[in-house]
This record gives C-alpha cells, structure tokens and sequence, in this order.
C-alpha cells in the first residue's frame, strides 16, 4: 500500500466522522429546539350518593362539590372547562362522566373530527371555569 492510498483511507475516515458528527449536532439541535404541544384533556369518572339527590339543587351541589373534588384531589393542571359526559345510576350512587381540559385541549377537541355515533348524542353540558 503506497503512502499515498493510506492518506486517502485517512481522509476517507475523517469525512466520515465529520458527516456522522454533523448529523449528530443537526439532529441534536432539532431535539432541544422542538415545542411539543401541551394540550390537557382529561376523562375523569366520579360518584355522588343517590340519596343525598333530593331534586334539581341538590343534584347541582353535589356535582359542584364532586367537580371541585376531582379538580383539587385529580387534575394536576389549571383547566378552563369542564363538561359532563354523562350520568349514570347504580347500586345507590351517581356515576358522572367528567371530561377536564385547558384551552389547548378545547383547540384539540375542536380540530378532532366527529365521528357518525358522536354526532348523535347529545352535545354536552359545559362549566367554564
């Protein structure tokens, strides 16, 4: 091998190791200056006892005190809507449906596109927080 083929294999390696370290800090900078989006959207199950449901105002202060359980005790974000997916009955209690979100999550619902068997049911009950 001639002095001058093992100078080639050399520069050979060395532009090697510059395009593989190259990538490297390309592919590093596009990691560290990427954003995720932070959309919070949470589906929360609680209960309320059925025999403290006495008519319509008990109904709304026991949601109230269950919605303000699962935000203090739950939800670990500051959301800026709440909705009642839905409400179900059994063995003595109430079962509600919560669905807990941010602004960017209610972009995130919005830009889902609605399925055949969502867009029969009825629309949900909103808080705004």
């Amino acid at each position: 091998m001639t002095r001058s083929e093992r100078l080639r294999r050399r520069n050979d390696k060395k532009a090697d190791a510059m395009k593989t370290l190259v990538a490297l800090a390309i592919g590093t900078v596009l990691t560290l200056t990427a954003y995720p989006a932070a959309a919070y959207v949470v589906a929360v199950t609680t209960s309320i006892p059925a025999q403290s449901v006495a008519d319509d105002d008990d109904f709304d202060a026991a949601l109230k005190t269950a919605i303000d359980d699962v935000l203090q005790h739950v939800v670990a974000f500051t959301p800026t809507f709440i909705s009642v997916q839905g409400a179900r009955a059994a063995g003595g209690r109430v079962y509600l449906l919560l669905l807990v979100g941010d602004d960017e999550g209610a972009a995130l619902l919005q830009a889902l596109p609605e399925t055949s068997s969502s867009s029969d049911a009825p629309k949900p009950r909103k808080e705004q927080l």
